[in-house]
């Protein structure tokens, strides 16, 4: 592994989930906007550790692989924390929903992407403009839920929902349009 600035940017923020479930259940009137905080310093260094590894010349095999390992994580660890916390049948079922569609997309399109690479068509999986902008709604709906309180005199909360919704169509969209592009060599490597 090489020590560099973007692979501990990524370290830190694997190492901050605990600090952000910690935060979440403070029993104090500040443990939302605690949350959302250490939240919003994940998302911004998700975004700086890719910019400076390009910027700088230090991407690595191990920033590579580790990057999205640590975005997943969080999302993952704030997504649940956000349907035990909203138990009630709405919109509890519908953030249930939207996060079994957006942790369970992220599984199956991990293990596409690995299969994509074990026989050379990666580049294929690519990220695309839609999988930016279904990252970018689902963190900005995970900030508006995990803040609660209302934002600049904007309900954050009912934001949050409907940008959580958007972004779980958005993912199975996404998901789709992974799919389509590796069908055929999917479907040429099961015939060979």
């Amino acid at each position: 592994m090489r020590w560099n600035l973007p692979n501990i940017l990524t370290l830190l923020r694997i190492g901050a989930i605990p600090l952000f479930i910690i935060a979440f259940y403070l029993p104090v009137s500040w443990s939302s906007q605690a949350a959302t905080i250490l939240f919003a310093a994940a998302a911004i260094t998700d975004w700086l550790d890719g910019f400076l590894a390009r910027r700088w010349g230090q991407s690595s095999a191990f920033g590579a692989f580790l990057d999205p390992v640590a975005d997943k994580l969080m999302v993952a660890a704030a997504l649940v924390l956000l349907v035990e916390a909203n138990p009630t049948p709405y919109p509890g079922i519908l953030v249930g929903i939207a996060a079994v569609v957006i942790i369970g997309r992220e599984i199956a399109i991990s293990a596409l992407r690995e299969w994509m690479a074990e026989i050379g068509e990666r580049a294929s999986v690519a990220v695309s403009w839609m999988g930016k902008l279904k990252t970018g709604t689902q963190m900005v709906a995970i900030l508006l839920l995990l803040f609660e309180d209302p934002l600049w005199g904007l309900p954050s909360l009912h934001l949050g929902f409907w940008l959580l919704y958007v972004a779980a169509g958005l993912t199975l969209w996404s998901m789709i349009v992974y799919l389509r592009a590796a069908w055929p060599i999917f479907v040429r490597n099961e015939g060979g």
